[in-house]
């Protein structure tokens, strides 16, 4: 069952800067520690059907979470030729498409911020920047909504 991403804490500290028109590769001011990044990768490859490798929606060194192909919603992916619903950038902040329900209060929590491509119609709105967590209560709220991403893809 997926949590209520609309009653998760408050992200802690400013929020990573970025200029609105493209979202970095390189959140250096607050990246996640290897352990944090590690366990987040166990978490996805322990969802029933996940599938890592690297991603074909990125850049080279991310981390693909994928979904095997069939008939699924097109909002639940970043793209709607992959199977790829999600990744985990090196530095340990992940792109994802979440449920078009929690993306508000996820904003407003500042866990997230849109992706500049899903302004355009043939990509999902709901396609966010989910900033990389830097210790284990980051870790609890990345989990959740990974989780979140994982079961509207899964549906």
């Amino acid at each position: 069952m997926t949590a209520d991403l609309t009653a998760l804490p408050a992200r802690t500290g400013a929020r990573p800067t970025t200029t609105g028109l493209e979202i970095p590769h390189d959140q250096l001011e607050a990246f996640s520690p290897p352990r944090i990044r590690s366990a987040l990768i166990e978490f996805a490859r322990s969802l029933p059907g996940v599938l890592t490798g690297p991603s074909a929606v990125s850049e080279p060194g991310s981390l693909a979470f994928r979904m095997p192909r069939r008939d699924r919603d097109f909002d639940a992916f970043l793209h709607p030729s992959v199977d790829e619903f999600g990744h985990v950038h090196r530095s340990g902040f992940m792109h994802l498409t979440v449920p078009a329900s929690s993306l508000a209060a996820l904003i407003d929590l500042g866990w997230v911020e849109p992706h500049p491509i899903s302004r355009r119609p043939e990509f999902p709105g709901t396609i966010v920047m989910f900033y990389a967590p830097r210790d284990t209560d980051e870790l609890t709220v990345a989990t959740a909504v990974l989780q979140a991403s994982y079961d509207q893809a899964a549906a």
